[in-house]
């Protein structure tokens, strides 16, 4: 299939993407402090929304510094939005929603479900840790898992959302490995698989190949781009 969306992983969980409008979308932007993000990708110079999967310092990462640059909205569950507002996040930015829920913008909607992790802010409660379903219009579905391990929710988003490309934490330790990411993705049955999460820190270090390797036996295909890469 060809689709118009453009789609980077940024290092880590981050990722950026550009809709066939020119919609910037950045989610998980853990760039400036992030070992594995090259310089040139460190700095935004435009964002129209960043959307985040939980409060981890390695996924809310730059959001306040970009917001505050570029005017974009952010995106996420309620309890985090409030913590970013105390962080100086403007009303007028903030989009908050939750489980289930499903948000419009002018070219793409984002869908929250379920992930399971933690979820906290410096130190404080930031509600439940999500992953975001992104549907653009007459074009691609994306995954973002977020930080997750397996569990047998991850079938029904396959059968309803249908999505093409998914983002699957790999690096074991914080969430799932290899073997257990490619098994996720096999209940999701996407076109397209891109292992996110790994190799930022000895801790969470991962051979993607084994990923790969498991789900071409599922007939599901890896793409294990460079950073900064175009995706699709």
């Amino acid at each position: 299939m060809t689709f118009k969306t453009q789609a980077y992983w940024l290092g880590h969980s981050a990722v950026k993407l550009i809709s066939p409008n020119g919609t910037v979308i950045y989610i998980d932007p853990f760039l400036s402090q992030n070992p594995s993000t090259p310089e040139e990708l460190k700095e935004v110079e435009k964002a129209d929304y960043i959307l985040l999967t939980h409060g981890h310092e390695d996924h809310v990462g730059d959001t306040i510094e970009i917001a505050k640059k570029t005017g974009a909205k952010v995106v996420g569950i309620v309890e985090l939005m409030g913590l970013l507002g105390n962080e100086g996040l403007a009303d007028d930015q903030s989009v908050a929603f939750n489980k289930g829920g499903t948000v419009h913008f002018d070219d793409f909607s984002v869908t929250m479900v379920s992930a399971n992790h933690s979820s906290s802010f410096k130190g404080q409660y930031a509600g439940d840790p999500a992953g975001l379903i992104l549907s653009f219009e007459d074009d691609i579905c994306v995954y973002h898992m977020g930080d997750t391990n397996i569990f047998a929710d991850l079938e029904l988003y396959g059968e309803l959302y249908d999505p093409h490309l998914v983002f699957a934490p790999i690096g074991d330790h914080f969430t799932m490995g290899p073997e257990e990411a490619a098994y996720a993705v096999e209940m999701i049955d996407p076109l397209y698989a891109v292992p996110i999460h790994y190799n930022t820190w000895p801790p969470i270090e991962a051979d993607p190949a084994v990923f790969k390797d498991l789900l071409e036996e599922l007939d599901i295909e890896a793409r294990i781009p460079k950073i900064g890469e175009n995706i699709i």
